[in-house]
């Protein structure tokens, strides 16, 4: 039997690392001591400041990295299945709790943001209704995580 998680084809033998899920940042979690990027999606950092509808800044990593929180807390237990490693040899996977895609809840709520670089526009959809419907991020103004870590290493 053969799995197929964004088209790539997984042996059902894999096993899934499923647990209680402790929140890193709002693309990262921890499971029983694994660390786990969220596959296809970016989340702003922690120190990231992004502008709400009024123009005033505030913590847009520090409230993405609550809703995941506040997420996984009521769907639990949480479920990933590796894609891939990154550069820093955390596990890239496609995460689940209470049976939703943990990276299209962050893009659709407007936690997070679709990476096409890595997602193959996947979550393009997730992002697109966020943005019409102006939740989280899109209610004011930010800079795409991945852009702003480049501003933060030329600075």
């Amino acid at each position: 039997m053969t799995v197929l998680v964004w088209g790539l084809s997984a042996s059902a033998k894999a096993e899934p690392l499923a647990g209680t899920a402790s929140v890193i940042d709002g693309d990262t979690i921890e499971i029983h001591g694994q660390r786990v990027r969220f596959n296809g999606i970016d989340a702003p950092e922690s120190a990231q400041l992004c502008l709400d509808a009024a123009g005033k800044k505030y913590r847009c990593g520090q409230k993405a990295s609550i809703a995941l929180a506040d997420f996984l807390d009521a769907h639990r237990p949480t479920s990933c299945i590796e894609v891939d490693r990154d550069r820093f040899k955390r596990m890239v996977a496609v995460c689940t709790a209470g049976g939703v895609d943990i990276g299209e809840w962050m893009v659709r709520n407007g936690y997070a943001v679709d990476w096409p670089k890595y997602s193959a526009g996947f979550y393009a959809k997730a992002e697109t209704d966020a943005r019409k419907a102006k939740r989280g991020l899109w209610t004011g103004s930010f800079d795409r995580p991945w852009e702003w870590r480049r501003q933060m290493t030329v600075t």
